[in-house]
């Protein structure tokens, strides 16, 4: 088996979990005990990457660009990286997190925008980085359009396409198709990035792995937006069980976990009603505070918004969808009761 290199993301993805308020402190003594504990990658910026800081997607109380010094300062032989959402992070921020120290940026785009993400890619690479292409909401698009994207990726220059479950929404078969028909046309490694909603991560990476995937991400206790994201320190622990050697001291990230739990984890990453339906509807995160609004003006289900909105397959932008998709449910509503 092709050597597994994992990236821990409760500093970037985890940073949804507590309202984008990582401090350098607190960045600096994560990043340590990660690099002490073998992990090769460590994620750090805004929830929603570099130059997610706004008051659309949420204040941090410090800048990516402090973040990523601090991360530096303490990262050892660990490469910190970053996340660029094309149209909210900018090649000018991706030369900021350059010259903090960060060597690998992750350009991601909805599954069937790949072309926004070649002038980020061939400036990462331009730039001596590590490139690598993230397909969020790959549940949303055929296997073979998720190979389509994948390529394009690959032509400019990534040196890994992440199948991304944005939505926890993807069973094993679904991880299994999309993986398999990447590692069968694709000459560059395959990651894959997994949501928790229907308890399914762990699982899910597995199944990415024995298709072919080298490249897997995980968050300590679990932190990240919805749900959560692959518990690392599980991960590791079936991966040790299975014979599978990915250079991660258990123990040490056991022992961060429990300082994870009493210092920043707010509450438990549990699978909540809210959580759980965004997954079964396959819809984002983001989605559930506007159709919760929705639902209590109009007088529908909540749950009823977020199941039609995946059907619709409705993307992050889409948002003013939401109450119309709660007009209509209230409008059938009345219609069924005559």
């Amino acid at each position: 088996m092709s050597k597994i290199y994992l990236t821990e993301v409760a500093l970037r993805d985890g940073s949804h979990v507590v309202a984008h308020q990582f401090s350098s402190e607190q960045v600096r003594y994560v990043t340590k005990q990660l690099s002490d504990a073998g992990v090769q990658y460590i994620e750090v910026t805004h929830g929603d990457g570099l130059g997610g800081s706004s008051l659309q997607y949420g204040l941090s109380k410090e800048h990516d660009i402090q973040l990523i010094r601090a991360a530096v300062e303490v990262a050892g032989d660990s490469k910190i990286t970053v996340l660029l959402i094309p149209g909210i992070g900018t090649i000018h921020q991706l030369k900021e997190a350059y010259e903090a120290g960060a060597r690998v940026v992750r350009v991601a785009t909805h599954v069937t925008e790949a072309d926004v993400s070649k002038q980020h890619i061939e400036t990462a690479k331009a730039l001596g980085m590590e490139a690598f292409g993230f397909l969020m909401m790959s549940h949303s698009a055929s296997p073979e359009k998720v190979l389509e994207q994948a390529l394009l990726m690959e032509s400019y220059g990534a040196d890994a396409v992440y199948v991304t479950d944005s939505a926890g929404a993807m069973l094993p078969s679904d991880v299994q198709d999309r993986i398999r028909l990447l590692r069968a046309n694709l000459n560059i490694e395959i990651g894959f990035h997994a949501h928790n909603n229907l308890s399914l991560a762990v699982a899910n990476t597995l199944v990415a792995i024995q298709e072919g995937a080298t490249r897997i991400d995980g968050s300590i206790c679990c932190l990240g937006a919805g749900a959560g994201n692959t518990q690392t320190e599980v991960l590791v622990a079936v991966l040790n069980r299975m014979g599978i050697e990915i250079g991660i001291d258990l123990y040490k990230m056991l022992d961060l976990a429990e300082y994870v739990r009493a210092n920043i984890l707010p509450h438990p990453q549990d699978i909540t009603t809210g959580s759980l339906v965004m997954g079964y509807a396959g819809v984002y995160s983001s989605f559930l505070l506007h159709a919760n609004i929705a639902a209590e003006k109009v007088g529908v289900d909540a749950r009823d918004i977020l199941v039609e909105l995946g059907k619709l397959n409705v993307v992050g932008g889409q948002e003013d969808t939401i109450i119309e998709v709660a007009q209509k449910i209230a409008q059938q509503k009345v219609g069924s009761a005559k």
